[in-house]
C-alpha cells in the first residue's frame, strides 16, 4: 500500500497576520465584508452592505423588539429529562448540562410576556445555539404554556421559529409536540386570538410541519432558510437539480406559503401594525 505525502507544509492559522482584533470584527457571510461588531449590533445584526440578515438569539430579538423593561420570561429554568437515556458521541443528559454552561439558556426556547409599542403580547422565541433550535419536550410545553397564556389573557400570540426540526435524542417524545402545539393552537384560533408566527433562518424539519406555518399571518426574514427536508436531501431523494434560491423565503413567498418577508430592522412597526389590524 503507497503513502502519500505533502510536498508543501499546509498554512497555519498562526502564520496568516492580520489588523483585525479578535473579536471586535466579523466578515459578512454573503458579501465578505468586514464590520465592526459595534456597528452591526447597531445595524440590529443586518449587514450594512448587502442586507445579509445574520443568525441571532432570543435575547437579540426580545431587545429588538419588546419596549424597554417590559418583558417577562416564564418558565426559564424548564430542562429535559432524558426518557431514552440516549447516548449518541455523548450521554443526552450531559449534552444538555454542556449546553447550559455554554449558552446559559436551559432549552431551545425562550418564552414570556411583553410589550410591543405599548401591545401586550404573549412570545416564544427559539434559538438555534442550543442544539440546533431542535424541538424537544422542553420546547413544546414552554410553546403550549405560551399559548395558553395568550388563551387566557387573550392577547396575540407571536413565534419566532429558528429550529432544525425534532430533537432525535427524545424520539417520539420529540414529534408529540407538534400535535401538542397544533391543538393549541386550533383553540386560539377558535377564540380569534391573532398568532403571528415568524421564520427566520433556518426553520425546517417539525417545526416548520407545525407551528411555524399556522399562524394568521407568516411572516419571514429575508434570504431565510424554510423548508421540511433540506435541499440536499430533496435533490438526493428525487435526482434533480433544485430551481435556484430553493427553500429561500423569497421563494417560498412567491410559492405562496408564506405571507410577507420582513426586513428585521421594520419588524416591530409591521407587528404593530398586523395587530392593530387584526385587534
Amino acid at each position: 500500500m503507497g503513502w502519500f505525502k505533502r510536498s508543501k507544509q499546509n498554512i497555519s492559522p498562526d502564520s496568516i497576520k492580520t489588523d483585525i482584533p479578535d473579536g471586535q470584527w466579523i466578515k459578512c457571510n454573503s458579501c465578505g465584508e468586514i464590520i465592526h461588531i459595534k456597528q452591526l449590533e447597531l445595524n440590529h445584526w443586518v449587514c450594512l452592505k448587502c442586507d445579509y440578515h445574520f443568525r441571532i438569539g432570543s435575547e437579540e430579538y426580545i431587545a429588538l423588539l419588546f419596549d424597554k423593561g417590559s418583558f417577562k420570561e416564564y418558565d426559564k429554568k424548564m430542562k429535559s429529562g432524558d426518557p431514552l437515556e440516549f447516548t449518541d458521541t455523548k450521554k443526552y443528559n450531559d449534552r444538555i448540562n454542556a449546553t447550559i454552561k455554554k449558552t446559559g439558556l436551559y432549552d431551545a426556547v425562550r418564552t414570556g410576556i411583553g410589550k410591543i409599542n405599548d401591545i401586550k403580547v404573549s412570545f416564544a422565541c427559539m434559538d438555534f445555539k442550543f442544539i440546533g433550535g431542535s424541538m424537544g419536550s422542553v420546547v413544546g410545553e414552554k410553546i403550549a404554556r405560551a399559548i395558553d397564556r395568550a388563551y387566557e389573557q387573550k392577547i396575540p400570540l407571536i413565534i419566532i421559529s429558528q429550529s432544525g426540526g425534532a430533537r432525535m435524542m427524545e424520539g417520539a417524545f420529540s414529534l408529540m409536540q407538534m400535535a401538542k402545539t397544533s391543538t393549541r393552537l386550533a383553540r386560539l384560533d377558535e377564540a380569534k386570538i391573532p398568532y403571528i408566527s415568524i421564520m427566520t433562518d433556518p426553520t425546517t424539519g417539525g417545526t416548520t410541519a407545525s407551528y411555524a406555518m399556522l399562524g394568521d399571518f407568516n411572516l419571514a426574514e429575508p434570504k431565510a432558510l424554510i423548508g421540511f427536508a433540506g435541499p440536499r436531501v430533496i435533490k438526493q431523494t428525487i435526482g434533480k437539480d433544485l430551481p435556484e434560491g430553493f427553500q429561500k423565503s423569497e421563494f417560498v413567498e412567491e410559492h405562496g406559503f408564506i405571507d410577507f418577508i420582513v426586513h428585521r430592522k421594520e419588524l416591530k412597526q409591521k407587528l404593530t401594525k398586523l395587530i392593530d389590524l387584526v385587534s
